[in-house]
């Protein structure tokens, strides 16, 4: 029996794909980084990272346990392209935490209803309480750049969108929620790659979709709506954190270090969270797509 979309991202790399992704794709090893432009030509060795994983993993069941007992609230907005490595980030964060405060928010298409309320209502409502924690897979800038790059929402409707967000967040921000923005970020040849392995297997063709299949053929449309998003919507009480999420264990460790060093809670281990690579993130400002 025939799975959903199977074939339909190998027709596009023997049909459309540059050729230098199809390439980079052909002649790649297993563990080799295709983009040219990642600071590190191999993904990091397993052992290396499930060492770190661990260490990191104890602290957020630390965090976690504090925040239970001081009340504060964390939200995490996860953005990127298909394939960029959110779900992923999003389980290591959450392998070991209480999954009844620490809640994962992957909302599908709205409603009718959904449809006719504010924009934002949908996403507050699944704010973290307190002593919790939230992780958006997609949050409210799917209006920014999904919407945009199919023709889902208006250019009216847009604009709204990016005059009331930059507020609302500081709103957030200033009621005592922390909220970490993460965009991750990979590679065009990367992103097909990952598609290629979700297609040949059964067990994650689920994770195909239409949107998927035509959003291979947008690159340079999402690239332009990323790219406005980003500049729009950064700034000092809420920034962006730009990681590059071509080595999705890099990516994965340095996104927990970045919550761990921006929260403050009892037991801290500065040493056992270790430094963040600042060539896998980044601000906006000096981002190189």
């Amino acid at each position: 029996m025939d799975l959903p979309f199977d074939g339909a991202i190998s027709a596009f790399l023997s049909d459309e794909a540059p050729d230098e992704v199809r390439k980079a794709i052909k002649r790649a090893d297993k563990d080799e980084i295709l983009n040219p432009a990642y600071p590190h030509s191999e993904r990091m060795s397993r052992k290396t990272y499930e060492k770190d994983l661990d260490k990191l993993q104890i602290e957020l069941a630390k965090m976690q346990a504090s925040m239970q007992s001081s009340g504060q609230r964390i939200a995490i907005l996860f953005e990127g392209r298909d394939a960029a490595g959110k779900g992923g980030t999003i389980k290591r964060f959450r392998e070991n935490l209480n999954p009844r405060t620490a809640r994962v928010i992957a909302l599908p298409k709205p409603s009718e209803a959904e449809q006719g309320q504010w924009y934002f209502q949908r996403y507050i409502s699944h704010l973290p309480t307190s002593g919790e924690m939230c992780f958006y897979d997609r949050s409210w800038y799917n209006r920014g750049v999904v919407e945009k790059v199919f023709g889902f929402c208006t250019d009216e409707e847009r604009e709204r969108f990016f005059r009331q967000v930059t507020p609302l967040e500081a709103a957030l921000a200033g009621d005592g929620i922390h909220l970490f923005k993460f965009w991750l970020n990979v590679g065009r040849a990367e992103q097909l790659r990952r598609f290629l392995k979700r297609e040949s297997d059964p067990l994650k063709q689920w994770k195909l979709s239409k949107i998927d299949v035509e959003g291979l053929r947008k690159w340079d449309e999402y690239s332009a709506a990323i790219a406005e998003t980003l500049d729009r919507t950064h700034n000092q009480i809420t920034p962006w954190t730009i990681i590059r999420s071509d080595d999705k264990r890099r990516a994965r460790l340095n996104a927990i270090r970045t919550v761990l060093h921006g929260v403050d809670y009892a037991g801290k281990d500065k040493k056992a969270i270790g430094k963040i690579d600042d060539n896998i993130c980044s601000s906006p400002e000096i981002w190189d797509a």
